[in-house]
């Protein structure tokens, strides 16, 4: 009897003790289901509804830390004291960690990054705006931001650059637009600077083959650029930018509506226009030029909902240095092709079109497609170089989920053109373009084989006239040990078929006869790697902690033999090359609006023949990458830092002359020192749509200590036209300090 009063008596108390913690999370004021709401140090939890709301239920009455979290948003901490008055409202901020980012390039299928069976690294436009100047950027100077990759510059007279990804040369790199392979040979060298970051919502990267899926040229790896969703887009905005070197760069844009479809017209332009010669070597240290950039995006609505949407970009640009006679008052319009008066003139006009046209059909069938026609016109010194390259590309697309299986398969269709001035494309006395039909297929399955491991295997074909059938292999394995930590391992064979006339320019300065010593092959390559990737709390903070390693052996290297004096010689080597290494990354978030970035890519990229084996050049030993940016809410301000790291690297051989015009005994060191290049931006939000920009580029005012010209003082030729000009000793910059200033508009969309 006592007992039962006893219970009576204290379940009351303790059921009356026990309470509620109810709330709703929201990211820009919509509900957010699936977030993770723990009270720390116990073991009440629960996950938002599809309406963003969570209950707690029979919790005790006392001081708790409540915390919010879900992977791509920053995690939320917060005292609380039970019982409480009302429900609590939370909002979930965007994480610059981007592993909730949407992206498609490693499989063909839309996932998350966090979700994706292959590792892909992922640069938004906020983040490229961040840290880089938004109205002179483009893909060149934004993929820096990647751990592992760095822009190479082939030329120390035009300054024209490629995109290099774990030290293995330019054209070994796949460019593709919305998910077509648009860049070929002759614009991987040409035309990467006419990708403004106006354009870009975020570009992809893969580092190692990705050939089974985007064939050719995609040895290296894959840059996929994802343009802006037309919808998105302010009504018009306005973007232009000065700095101390007298450029002027920028970007316009409108997105008007047409009945239900969005369109995005946007046009870019750059100006640079003076004259520096710092290193007095009698030519430009930087380049000038004159461009435009239109682009034009259309998501046409179709009442089945089936997408289909059209892009345009047409690229024109000007670009020439030389010495300052040639340059002053734009002489170089009237001394193109001099043999007095050196300088270098490049006139490039390209064309794109690209898009995607989902079916009327029941399967999930849909069309990529492009269209690029690429013309150069060029005068190098004396000599004359004319190009053009069409290429005309579509794939054919079918998803089939089947149970725990995603198959993907295609037939792609590849016609592409190469023509010249040169000996390069005649026979006989005859023009011969180059014109290859490329025909190929490719099936891949993603195999989710239980919630934490998944396998994805494929294959490519493609029939190439003079090569045959060549095969593409992939296999990819993800494996989650926990929530939040990710283990990848991926094997993957390349190819690639060398265009040899757009990716090696030597030609051009003599009337060697070319010479195939026999039916060239493909170059093939063998990957593989691993990736672990960890995100972890420290404090109120988040972070993520991610590491590469790998290795590939590439096979039939085709080198240039210039041995002979009027002869270039071309053949598939004996010997092969290697890239191997390790990349580490640290992305920190603090509780405090302070966030940074850190990372090192340790590579050794090597080459073997006939026994010797030698460092490729312009490979670093070792790059390194640091970015931090504060926001100081109150002003509405973003401070933003960016260092990059380059070790040393392997240069060619080059002998500079003596007052005779002699070669001297002793070459140039054919090793590079380590440099730093630092650069700061700030920008402030103003009122009505308007914010101010500038920065510091260069901010320890570092360039390269030797010219990278050599053969510009023998007194036996005009500067430039010795025998023993050489423009290939250019590895760093040579363009100091600059400071810029900048100011943005834009019009929001009315709904």
């Amino acid at each position: 009897m006592r007992l039962s009063i006893w219970l009576l008596v204290v379940f009351p108390i303790v059921s009356f003790a026990q309470e509620r913690i109810s709330g709703v999370v929201k990211v820009d004021g919509e509900a957010f289901p699936g977030a993770t709401v723990q009270l720390l140090q116990t073991e009440y939890g629960t996950v938002t509804d599809a309406a963003g709301e969570f209950i707690l239920e029979s919790i005790p009455d006392g001081s708790y830390t409540l915390e919010i979290r879900s992977v791509g948003f920053k995690v939320i901490k917060t005292e609380i004291v039970v019982p409480l008055s009302n429900p609590l409202t939370f909002n979930l901020e965007e994480s610059t960690l981007t592993m909730d980012e949407v992206v498609v390039t490693g499989t063909m299928q839309p996932t998350f990054v966090s979700r994706s069976p292959v590792k892909v690294d992922v640069i938004t436009a906020k983040h490229l705006n961040t840290y880089t100047p938004a109205a002179a950027t483009s893909l060149v100077e934004g993929i820096s931001l990647v751990n592992g990759i760095q822009e190479v510059v082939a030329c120390g007279v035009c300054f024209t650059n490629s995109i290099s990804i774990n030290g293995l040369p330019g054209p070994y790199t796949a460019i593709l637009m919305d998910g077509s392979p648009i860049y070929g040979n002759l614009a991987s060298v040409y035309g990467l600077n006419g990708i403004p970051s106006m354009i870009i919502d975020r570009f992809e990267v893969i580092k190692g083959p990705s050939s089974t899926l985007y064939g050719s040229e995609a040895v290296a790896g894959v840059i996929n650029i994802i343009t802006k969703d037309p919808s998105l887009q302010p009504s018009f905005s306005a973007d232009v930018m000065g700095t101390s070197h007298y450029e002027s760069f920028g970007n316009f844009s409108l997105a008007p509506r047409i009945g239900k479809s969005s369109g995005f017209i946007g046009l870019n332009y750059a100006y640079i226009n003076d004259f520096d010669d710092r290193n007095g070597d009698g030519f430009g240290d930087n380049i000038n030029l004159d461009r435009i950039s239109l682009f034009s995006k259309w998501d046409i609505h179709r009442p089945s909902g089936k997408k289909f949407t059209v892009s345009g970009k047409y690229y024109y640009e000007d670009r020439r240095n030389g010495v300052e006679e040639y340059l002053q008052d734009r002489n170089y319009q009237n001394l193109r092709g001099s043999s007095d008066i050196y300088g270098e003139s490049i006139y490039t006009h390209r064309f794109e079109v690209f898009g995607t046209y989902e079916l009327p059909t029941m399967e999930k069938i849909r069309i990529d497609y492009s269209m690029s026609t690429h013309e150069q016109d060029s005068y190098y010194g004396a000599d004359f170089y004319r190009a053009t390259q069409d290429i005309l590309f579509t794939n054919l697309i079918w998803d089939k989920p089947l149970s725990s299986h995603q198959l993907t398969m295609g037939l792609t269709s590849r016609y592409q053109t190469y023509d010249d001035n040169t000996i390069a494309t005649e026979s006989n006395g005859e023009n011969k373009p180059d014109n290859q039909y490329i025909p190929g297929l490719f099936v891949q399955d993603e195999w989710s084989v239980s919630e934490r491991f998944t396998a994805l295997s494929g294959l490519r074909l493609d029939h190439y006239a003079n090569h045959g059938l060549i095969p593409a292999p992939r296999l990819s394995l993800k494996y989650k040990p926990g929530d939040w930590t990710t283990l990848r391992s991926n094997f993957g064979t390349g190819f690639r078929i060398v265009n040899l006339f757009t990716e090696d320019h030597a030609f051009v300065t003599g009337q060697r006869e070319v010479v195939i010593e026999e039916e060239l092959k493909p170059e093939e390559s063998y990957n593989f790697s691993l990736n672990a990737n960890h995100i972890y709390t420290l404090g109120a903070s988040q972070g993520m902690l991610d590491i590469d390693a790998y290795y590939t052996h590439f096979t039939n290297k085709i080198t240039p033999d210039y041995s002979s004096e009027d002869e270039i010689r071309y053949a598939n080597t004996d010997g092969f090359a290697v890239s191997k290494g390790i990349g580490i990354s640290i992305q920190q978030e603090l509780a405090f609006p302070l966030a940074f970035n850190a990372g090192v890519n340790f590579q050794d990229v090597t080459e073997k023949e006939n026994g010797e084996k030698r460092d490729i050049e312009f490979a670093p030993k070792w790059t390194g990458i640091f970015t931090a940016n504060y926001v100081h809410k109150p002003w509405k301000t973003t401070f933003a830092y960016t260092a990059r790291l380059t070790g040393p690297m392997a240069l060619p051989e080059v002998y500079d002359l003596d007052e005779n015009g002699e070669p001297l005994s002793t070459p140039r060191p054919t090793s590079s020192a380590t440099f730093a290049i630092h650069n700061l931006q700030i920008a402030k939000d103003l009122k009505k749509g308007w914010s101010v920009y500038g920065g510091l580029q260069n901010i320890f005012d570092y360039v390269q200590p030797w010219s990278p010209l050599t053969g510009t003082n023998d007194p036996n030729a005009n500067l430039g036209f010795s025998d023993s000009f050489d423009t290939a000793y250019a590895y760093s910059p040579i363009h100091g300090r600059e400071v810029y200033l900048g100011i943005s508009w834009s019009l929001a969309r009315s709904n």
